[in-house]
């Protein structure tokens, strides 16, 4: 089997131009609302807005890898770098290092992409392993680098990335390309896309390279949006990761990655809406406090920030009594009068009987995907 980066044509990926036009405008059309939508926020709502964004993406690009972080680490973590203030929390080093990357990311959305960033990048999220043979540069290792699915005792090879002695040498050429594509003038989302496909299929570390992969998808569409806010794909790709993994395996068979490009700006126009959605979530916050926040003993004050703390998704299966009870230490008959307590006043919406009530939050419904 010939792989993608032994065809001769490699790396001049080919793509049908004209099914992507529309895709473009529809990007740039959500990238004004979402500006315009900020303009409408304080300062502070921005603030916790950067903090949702940027925490969520950390979360989630980890997650899509199997990887679990503390999200309240993460948070304060990333709130500590913004120089907000935080819960004085103590992050462990995989939350600190996603933090980091994520914070970093934003900071520099629109400086040329660069070796040493990447270099930079990988030593964040590599942050206090110390089983791999290099950390912060590119891999050495003169075995195969592959990508196997199936079952431990009869895995399936799907890809070979190039051997390490080609690295330095295709890394330079992607860097340049990235850089110089995005100068050109290419769309916005096409160059996201081949910037994430095309790192994967070089896949230059040893371990990292779809968080690193997944990061350089978002400079490349924060360059296009001319914005420092952060889409969120990887909050959307860990919704259905198996699609993201299906894609990515058919798309390193041929150079033509029209399907590919497809599918992933989907994603991102879907991450757009979700970031719009976001938005609205955290004005809706500021309201409920500014509503409810002086009717609140501090039981219910605390729950209500537990629930918005879990953001969009909310909490899992809704709030139950037996929840209030395990967050504020509290009894049943005082879990089951505040619960009374803020239903009556507006601030919960209670769903169900008996053991099956559940209250959740009165907040605005989210935009259709």
């Amino acid at each position: 089997m010939r792989w993608i980066w032994e065809q001769t044509d490699w790396p001049r990926f080919q793509f049908d131009v004209a099914r992507f036009n529309a895709l473009e405008r529809a990007f740039h059309r959500n990238t004004g609302l979402i500006i315009g939508s900020m303009t409408a926020v304080s300062s502070h709502e921005v603030d916790e807005l950067r903090v949702a964004l940027l925490s969520g993406e950390a979360l989630d690009t980890s997650k899509i890898e199997g990887e679990i972080l503390d999200r309240d680490s993460v948070q304060s973590s990333i709130r500590k770098q913004l120089g907000l203030q935080t819960d004085g929390r103590r992050a462990g080093p995989k939350e600190t290092g996603a933090s980091q990357m994520m914070v970093d990311l934003y900071r520099s959305y629109a400086e040329p992409l660069t070796e040493e960033r990447l270099f930079s990048w990988h030593r964040m999220i590599m942050n206090g392993r110390i089983d791999l043979d290099v950390i912060g540069g590119y891999r050495k290792h003169a075995e195969p680098m592959q990508i196997v699915s199936g079952r431990l005792d009869m895995p399936k090879v799907f890809y070979e990335a190039p051997p390490s002695s080609r690295i330095p040498k295709e890394m330079k050429q992607y860097i340049d390309w990235f850089n110089l594509s995005m100068d050109n003038g290419m769309a916005t989302i096409i160059h996201a896309g081949i910037a994430h496909l095309y790192f994967e299929l070089v896949h230059p570390f040893e371990d990292g390279n779809g968080r690193i992969g997944r990061a350089i998808a978002e400079k490349s569409l924060t360059i296009g949006a001319g914005q420092s806010l952060i889409t969120s794909l990887s909050t959307i790709i860990e919704r259905d990761k198996k699609a993201y993994y299906l894609a990515l395996e058919r798309a390193n068979r041929s150079l033509d990655v029209t399907e590919w490009l497809i599918y992933f700006s989907e994603k991102i126009l879907e991450a757009q809406l979700y970031v719009q959605n976001l938005i609205a979530f955290i004005v809706s916050k500021a309201r409920y406090f500014e509503n409810y926040g002086s009717l609140l003993n501090e039981r219910q004050h605390k729950v209500a920030l537990r629930l918005f703390r879990e953001g969009l998704d909310g909490f899992k299966g809704g709030l139950s009594a037996e929840n209030y009870i395990r967050i504020t230490s509290t009894s049943r008959a005082t879990a089951t009068r505040d619960l009374s307590e803020m239903v009556e006043l507006g601030a919960l919406k209670k769903s169900g009987k008996l053991r099956h009530t559940r209250y959740y939050l009165p907040i605005v419904e989210n935009l259709d995907v």
